[in-house]
């Protein structure tokens, strides 16, 4: 009879696991934890209106600026986090971020329940482009995507997560890129999935867009441009965090708040 084997334990397993791949916080380096609590703590709370710091969302045409909603300023142990996160493999940090977004995404549902009247509501991630992807091995920001829908679903809205725009051309990725250049390199290189958008939403779908953050506005800005040339009625947009503005006093997220955007040409947010 063969002799039988038992599994190692899962506690000797998790402790072999460190000393191969130390585990820390992405925030301050906290030793044996994948996000300590006072990091974790920096993306609680009710989101804050950041638009009026994303000067690339102003508007000639009359309509109101993008409400845009931050859970935290982008810099320091946030920052930290987002970057490990998106760019340096720290997948394990999905299961970290997707909750505060999941719960800011049903603050976002109380001011946009009215403006939704009944109509499809998508959630659409801002694209990367095609080589930010391969280099990542993922869409990252689908993760808040996913995060957002359930939100919005908790809070009653049926809301679908759809892949409606892609990058085209030779556009760089944005990190590092100053205002203008962000600009000029989005020009014209976010496009919408016709069929996917047509297939999901109907004629005129609600949207809420989904971004990991928010400097500028160029991405955003063009992400909204793409989707109104097509017939969709984007309503805002909610992000993990907001770059503070040259010369910020603070980095806290509540002082870029920007004033209430009232239904004025089809965007009832408030």
């Amino acid at each position: 009879m063969p002799p039988t084997t038992t599994a190692p334990p899962v506690r000797w397993l998790r402790e072999l696991g460190r000393l191969v791949v130390p585990v820390s916080c992405p925030g301050c380096g906290a030793l044996d934890v994948p996000w300590c609590p006072t990091c974790e703590a920096l993306l609680v709370g009710p989101p804050a209106r950041v638009e009026a710091a994303a000067p690339r969302l102003d508007r000639l045409d009359g309509v109101p600026v993008l409400p845009v909603w931050a859970l935290a300023a982008y810099g320091g142990p946030v920052r930290e986090v987002v970057v490990a996160w998106k760019d340096r493999g720290r997948t394990d940090l999905d299961r970290l971020v997707g909750p505060p977004v999941r719960t800011a995404a049903r603050a976002v549902a109380a001011t946009a329940a009215r403006a939704v009247a009944g109509r499809p509501l998508l959630v659409v991630g801002a694209p990367s482009t095609a080589a930010s992807r391969r280099a990542r091995g993922r869409d990252h920001v689908r993760v808040l995507a996913r995060a957002a829908a359930d939100g919005l679903r908790d809070a009653g809205l049926a809301a679908t997560v759809v892949p409606a725009l892609t990058r085209r051309g030779r556009g760089r990725d944005q990190v590092g890129l100053g205002a203008r250049a962000r600009a000029r390199n989005l020009t014209g290189s976010v496009a919408t999935r016709d069929r996917a958008l047509a297939r999901a939403g109907g004629a005129r779908p609600a949207v809420l867009l989904v971004d990991d953050v928010v400097t500028t506005g160029s991405t955003l800005a063009a992400a909204e441009r793409a989707l109104e040339d097509v017939g969709a009625d984007v309503l805002g947009a909610l992000v993990l965090a907001a770059t503070p503005p040259p010369g910020a006093v603070t980095k806290d997220v509540r002082n870029l708040l920007a004033p209430p955007v009232y239904l004025a040409h089809g965007r009832g947010l408030a």
